[in-house]
């Protein structure tokens, strides 16, 4: 019998602290199934990459891999470059089986973690404000899948609903709209005494320091409002039993996505030229390029003969976004990031 093992698959970060905070989750996963070897590694950005990651799981002897994604939601990270770089690995290892497993998606135990992280941040935030008076900002990273954009604003609803605030809006932090200023200055004219801010990523970077930058600034322009400030999901105990909970679906042969609203299989609004492309990783010229796990900044693992410019503010290399123009879209956080 084959032995078994488990590949978590992260994005990568320029940013140390995502990238120890990536490790810290991916050991919480290994303590939640210690009858199998746990590795992992990045697409991009820091190492070690993936590949190095299969590698150690081979010289233990492992054969039956079971790859989870270490991310949220099902955008092209999810559906078309981690499967390709696990595809490729396996059409070069004939002997090892390699089968994947689904991205945490819309689960009711990530939505209790995500909930618990809202309550502490709330009783935190001193004087008590009534829930009807509060607007929740559920902030997710933006894609330019609008299946994986849905889901943010699926996750909005659950929790607004769960606690049972006045209002709640959906913003993004990048790719598509509307962005995390602009929704905040919408957001501030309601007429709401408290605004809940809560990015609704896994890992620190970027992307969430940006939110809470910008959250600061419009905080700044409207002092008659209550700004609350939630921190990610990170490592919650619920986020990593969700984690292991993937892993046993693909054991049980559970651990089909969603591919009905899926725009490389289905005729979606606004991304029907989408259909149909090839499966193929985009990220091959960024492996390895960026930090360690102790922070340490690295090279990339081969060179080229020309220059990438990338902020990881979009969906580099995939099918152009239909709506990156749009007057709430990633141009109008410009001025706030040159600020």
């Amino acid at each position: 019998m084959s032995k078994t093992g488990v590949m978590v698959c992260g994005h990568g970060s320029r940013d140390g602290e995502a990238v120890r905070e990536f490790e810290a989750v991916a050991r919480g996963i290994a303590e939640r199934l210690p009858h199998y070897p746990v590795e992992s590694g990045f697409l991009e950005f820091a190492r070690p990459i993936i590949r190095d990651g299969l590698d150690k799981l081979v010289a233990q002897g492992v054969r039956d891999i079971l790859a989870v994604p270490g991310m949220l939601f099902a955008a092209g990270h999810v559906k078309n470059d981690i499967p390709s770089v696990l595809g490729t690995y396996a059409a070069s290892h004939p002997g090892v089986d390699i089968r994947y497993g689904r991205d945490l998606a819309i689960d009711l135990k990530v939505i209790r973690a995500a909930g618990a992280r809202i309550e502490a941040a709330v009783d935190a935030a001193g004087p008590a404000i009534a829930p009807e008076e509060t607007l929740l900002m559920v902030v997710g990273r933006g894609t330019s899948d609008p299946d994986a954009n849905a889901d943010v604003a699926k996750v909005c609803r659950l929790l607004l609903e769960g606690f049972g605030f006045g209002w709640a809006e959906t913003a993004y932090s990048g790719v598509t709209f509307p962005m995390v200023a602009p929704a905040l200055e919408h957001a501030a004219k309601l007429g709401y005494r408290r605004i809940i801010v809560f990015p609704y990523f896994l890992f620190t970077g970027i992307l969430v320091k940006r939110i809470y930058r910008h959250t600061d600034i419009v905080a700044a322009r409207h002092p008659e409002i209550a700004f609350v400030k939630v921190p990610y999901l990170n490592d919650h105990p619920l986020v990593l039993d969700t984690f292991a909970d993937r892993v046993e679906e693909i054991l049980a042969g559970r651990n089909a996505m969603n591919c009905a609203l899926c725009k490389y299989r289905e005729h979606a609004l606004g991304f029907t030229d989408e259909v149909g492309l090839v499966q193929e990783s985009h990220h091959h010229h960024f492996e390895g390029i960026g930090t360690d796990e102790d922070g340490t900044r690295v090279g990339p693992e081969h060179t080229h003969d020309h220059d990438h410019g990338h902020d990881h503010d979009h969906d580099h290399g995939h099918h152009p976004y239909p709506h990156a123009d749009h007057p709430l879209g990633p141009g109008s956080m410009k001025e706030l990031d040159e600020s």
